[in-house]
């Protein structure tokens, strides 16, 4: 606000003064937790000899720090997956055969085809199950067309 002259009150300016000396601290104290953060960063150029390397056998390796925006991503991507194998599986059971040893097989082909309209990511999701032990085929990639004959077994 400007007073009677056109000056500037020392009401502003130190309020001026203050909110720049806050971003000011707030800035320095971000800087020096990034610098701590490189130097443990195995990934950094900032490494210093002497310091301590993460320990690759810890079971929170590789793993974002819990309630952090990305543990909490992981967390929704897991959850997501899950409900996708469980689709998957249902899927599987409606349209294939249940054979006498009491696992349900189908064809990628077939499945391909009523899969389809549920989702594009099939074969992700096929591979990921597979991984999980939830079903078998053949091959390590599944091909529309060429790999319509190959057979899918439910496991569970």
């Amino acid at each position: 606000m400007m007073g009677e002259y056109g000056q500037k009150s020392r009401i502003e300016e130190s309020q001026v003064h203050s909110s720049v000396s806050d971003l000011k601290k707030a800035w320095q104290t971000w800087a020096k937790e990034h610098v701590d953060y490189q130097r443990q960063n195995p990934f950094s150029n900032a490494i210093q000899p002497g310091t301590v390397r993460p320990d690759t056998q810890d079971p929170e390796y590789g793993k974002p720090k819990a309630g952090t925006p990305t543990a909490q991503r992981g967390i929704d991507a897991h959850q997501h997956l899950g409900k996708e194998l469980e689709e998957l599986c249902l899927v599987i059971r409606s349209t294939g055969v249940t054979a006498d040893d009491g696992l349900t097989r189908v064809t990628f082909g077939t499945l391909f085809d009523s899969y389809v309209t549920i989702s594009n990511k099939l074969v992700g999701v096929l591979l990921r199950a597979r991984k999980h032990g939830l079903l078998h085929f053949e091959g390590e990639m599944l091909w529309q067309g060429r790999d319509d004959h190959v057979v899918i077994t439910l496991l569970e």
